[in-house]
């Protein structure tokens, strides 16, 4: 078993940096059903030798490289602002994932998930472990997870960056990608809802003790109030919560313009702050090949000085999938995944989005930034992905309002 493992991540490798690889799955992800006709990108025996499959133990690989090149162009008053903001190719994630479970009759599932250059990756440690995880089956009550897990809060997140319409996420602000604790999960009302709540602290992986680090309650209610049979028409709505207390009594959000190579756009610094409420809402609405997202978020601080400044940020994502397929609906995790190409030339997609992140409050002058992107994707297979697209960022900070264009191209494959 041992050398079959040591065979199987080398031939992965292999592939991966071959560009042969196409996608099996991502994270926590599980890869809808291919369409009717659908032909395996890599043969079946090469497939197989990424897998391992016992009484007691069953082991998948997998690899994710997800690659960009950003062109960005700004006006003198956005350099002031922030700096000149450079042209930059980005490994945006080179993910390498084994998943599987162990046991014989109860069967503990387990992710491990190494990356390099991933959503939260700082710039003195690009290689890092995204998820350790095992999930704990407790039969109609649910799943327990334990371990470097996602919290359940904000859409964009909760979804796999490989799934969503866009590139890159724009509500980093009020969130975090992983953090460790406990998180449970159930779909809810014969799968037409799901519930997600979890307790994190990441105080033995920093420098704070557990006295000076913050422990953070996240929770997320998603319905289904209307699906069709075939899945093609639905609305999904949701609300989430997220209490996170302070590290060593700071509080700080920041973020960037939906870009992963850039500096932040937005960042109130720190605040002193026992803690920050977070409420989140969303709803998807999908008609066929056309779908609308909605998400508004809000932060209120538990400022020191009582001052309790408020945040918020919203975007509205549309969606028309020109070849007439839709994104297939997960009434599991409560969210929509990725474009299944059914014709021989794949599935374009095109992709419109307009959104705001306001971190100006009492005093405190994080920023008042504007977004939009106009973009298409391009889906040859259900494990490819070709994109391109073109964002504007308006960035009022400081008493200046300075302006960035951001052109992107995106190639990924999940496997």
């Amino acid at each position: 078993m041992i050398a079959r493992l040591l065979r199987s991540l080398a031939l992965l490798g292999v592939l991966w940096l071959s560009g042969a690889v196409p996608a099996r799955a991502q994270t926590e992800d599980i890869l809808p059903p291919a369409p009717a006709g659908y032909q395996p990108v890599v043969p079946e025996l090469v497939s197989k030798d990424a897998e391992i499959e016992s009484r007691w133990f069953t082991l998948h690989l997998g690899v994710v490289p997800i690659l960009d090149y950003t062109w960005l162009t700004q006006d003198q008053a956005s350099v002031d602002q922030v700096g000149v903001q450079e042209d930059d190719f980005d490994i945006r994630s080179a993910r390498i994932m084994a998943r599987g479970t162990f046991g014989r009759g109860y069967k503990v599932r387990y992710l491990l998930a190494f990356e390099y250059r991933g959503f939260d990756s700082s710039p003195n440690n690009d290689w890092n472990f995204t998820d350790i995880t095992l999930t704990f089956p407790l039969g109609k009550a649910g799943d327990l997870s334990v371990g470097k897990i996602k919290e359940p809060f904000v859409y964009e997140m909760v979804g796999d960056a490989a799934n969503l319409p866009q590139v890159e996420r724009l509500m980093s602000p009020f969130f975090v990608s992983r953090n460790w604790g406990l998180r449970w999960s159930r779909p809810l009302a014969g799968e037409r809802m799901t519930a997600s709540a979890g307790v994190y602290n990441d105080w033995f992986t920093t420098d704070p003790t557990w006295e000076e680090s913050g422990t953070t309650v996240a929770a997320r209610l998603t319905g289904l109030p209307w699906m069709s049979e075939s899945g093609r028409r639905f609305l999904h709505l949701g609300a989430a919560f997220r209490h996170d207390g302070a590290d060593l009594d700071q509080v700080r959000l920041k973020g960037r313009p939906e870009s992963n190579v850039t500096d932040n756009y937005v960042d109130t610094g720190n605040i002193p702050a026992s803690a920050a409420s977070n409420y989140g809402l969303e709803a998807l609405w999908n008609e066929g090949p056309v779908s609308l997202l909605a998400e508004y978020d809000e932060a209120h601080v538990d400022a020191l000085d009582g001052s309790a400044p408020q945040f918020r940020g919203w975007y509205v994502t549309g969606s028309w999938v020109l070849t007439g397929e839709h994104r297939p609906y997960d009434r599991k995790a409560g969210y929509a995944r990725r474009v299944m190409p059914k014709g021989r030339w794949g599935a374009f997609e095109l992709v419109g989005r307009y959104g705001l992140v306001d971190l100006v409050d009492r005093g405190i002058d994080g920023g008042y930034l504007k977004k939009w992107y106009a973009g298409v994707n391009w889906w040859p297979n259900r494990r490819f992905r070709v994109s391109a697209g073109y964002g504007r960022a308006t960035l009022d900070k400081a008493g200046t309002t300075g302006h960035t264009n951001q052109y992107f191209t995106r190639v990924q494959w999940v496997y």
